[in-house]
């Protein structure tokens, strides 16, 4: 898979998922822009409907343009989708930077955890769109590097305060916290997920030996 780079669109400020330009006249005398606004289409589409039911077709009706400028600008649907999961990808990236300087002002703890990750919650776009890119790395080996972004980032900023293993249980549980939200209509407490990652952070005291037997 090309570098995500070449498609980290939301982070250098040249196109926003969601947002389609509106000038035709622009779009028909500048290819680039029309290229982009493809890959947004189906990027969109992806977080809709899936991966696998991504179509020429479809995207060129999101998009507004003929369908010969999808096949003009990616012959195959493998590239479509591969620069469509590209700008996904971008847009974790994205906020895997927002998120790596709010966790410096919360701080490493299960308090500053769960209320950033509570807070991730309350974006439904970024939800859909990691799980897009999830369920499409379970079929394509070449999507996985992108899918596994996040949790190694989080395993990356927690495991200097809490240890390695403490950090991937940490992370084994937000990825299903995340998980969580997208087949349940409300989701999870702040306090719950504080409480849990707290069980999974803080050293366990050692149980203290049982009481002897009352003498008679």
């Amino acid at each position: 898979m090309q570098n995500v780079q070449k498609y980290m669109y939301a982070r250098t400020g040249m196109i926003a998922l969601g947002v389609r330009m509106s000038d035709g006249t622009r779009r028909r005398r500048d290819p680039e822009a029309r290229r982009r606004e493809i890959i947004t289409a189906a990027a969109e589409l992806i977080v809709e409907i899936g991966v696998d039911a991504l179509t020429h077709r479809k995207v060129a009706a999101r998009a507004g343009v003929p369908l010969g400028s999808t096949t003009q600008y990616f012959a195959t649907l493998d590239d479509l989708r591969e620069a469509a999961i590209g700008a996904l990808a971008a847009e974790i990236e994205a906020r895997i930077d927002a998120t790596r300087q709010a966790v410096v002002i919360e701080g490493v703890t299960p308090e500053g955890l769960a209320r950033l990750v509570h807070r991730g919650l309350e974006d439904a776009r970024a939800v859909q769109a990691d799980r897009a890119v999830v369920t499409a790395a379970v079929h394509d080996p070449r999507v996985r590097q992108f899918a596994r972004l996040w949790s190694d980032e989080i395993v990356g900023f927690i495991a200097p305060v809490h240890g390695v293993d403490r950090a991937r249980a940490a992370a084994v549980f937000i990825d299903g916290v995340l998980w969580h939200s997208q087949i349940h209509d409300e989701p999870l407490d702040e306090e719950l997920i504080r409480d849990a990652l707290a069980g999974i952070l803080t050293p366990q005291a050692s149980t203290s030996a049982p009481t002897a037997a009352a003498s008679d």
